[in-house]
């Protein structure tokens, strides 16, 4: 997973085309927009789109032209879902629908007073999770576990649109988030991870993932299993109409067996890909197929 380094793509003066663009013009014209950048990443993100292509032709099994065409649908669809993400958090919420499956699984963890995990995956767009929670549970409940390493000039100019409404645990070389993730449980927190990515030099585990085995990070499924804390997998897809579709699923796994927790982790995953299959966000050679 070298091709994976932590980072986001992008520059500042993009952002604030489509910064511009959004509170100018609409949602809807800067969804139009997406359509210039997208072909460049198409044609010059040579390692983003052969994992792309693997992940269709591969493991999908789409046809070469089908894969040609979802390739440009999920980088497309990935830009609706930054357009999203800007537009909901700088007030524009009430102009999107949602629809909760499964929210309250995640109120029976708070009530039973000893926090708990919700595990994700770069798939829809987990990021909007804290909105749909502002609402409908208690302040300061949920804490999200973040690798992303934007760069700052990136994270300073959207400071002044994104309003962070949730606590942010920034995972660190030193491992001092492990503290943190430690103190927000013993003050019932909800911890929300991803299980899908980890960083070179970091301890993996191994797993079936749409017929292939896979490198998934030790972090989520260890905590999960050593805290016995409560779990749930937890995914925000996005729909047509600007609908967003927040699902979460309880899981009853064997305790102490962290292998059993990741095998049910890769099953819940596949069950959401090949029902949004355009929402798969990992650029990169998840398989590492080579070819």
């Amino acid at each position: 997973m070298a091709e994976w380094d932590g980072k986001s793509r992008g520059t500042v003066f993009g952002f604030k085309v489509f910064v511009f663009f959004i509170k100018n013009f609409g949602i809807n014209p800067a969804y139009a927009l997406m359509h210039l950048p997208v072909p460049y990443f198409c044609l010059f993100s040579g390692k983003n789109v052969r994992g792309l292509r693997l992940y269709f032709r591969k493991r999908l099994g789409y046809s070469r032209f089908k894969t040609m065409i979802s390739i440009y649908k999920t980088y497309y669809t990935f830009g609706q879902t930054l357009v999203d993400k800007i537009a909901i958090s700088s007030g524009l919420r009430s102009d999107y629908t949602y629809e909760f499956n499964g929210e309250v699984k995640i109120s029976e963890v708070l009530e039973m007073n000893k926090g708990g995990i919700l595990i994700s995956a770069h798939i829809g767009n987990f990021e909007l999770a804290q909105y749909f929670f502002k609402e409908r549970l208690a302040k300061d409940s949920i804490s999200i576990v973040i690798t992303d390493q934007d760069h700052e000039d990136i994270k300073d100019y959207l400071g002044q649109f994104v309003k962070k409404e949730t606590h942010f645990i920034v995972v660190k070389d030193d491992l001092s988030h492990i503290f943190e993730i430690n103190a927000a449980l013993a003050q019932n927190r909800i911890i929300c991870i991803a299980g899908d990515r980890y960083l070179d030099n970091t301890k993996c585990l191994e797993e079936t993932l749409l017929g292939k085995k896979a490198k998934f990070p030790l972090g989520p499924f260890y905590l999960a299993n050593r805290l016995n804390v409560p779990v749930l997998f937890v995914y925000v897809m996005r729909e047509p109409k600007r609908h967003y579709h927040l699902y979460a699923q309880w899981v009853d796994y064997k305790q102490g067996d962290i292998n059993n927790l990741l095998k049910k982790y890769t099953e819940s995953v596949e069950q959401m890909v090949h029902k949004y299959p355009l929402q798969w966000f990992n650029f990169y050679d998840f398989w590492e197929d080579k070819k």
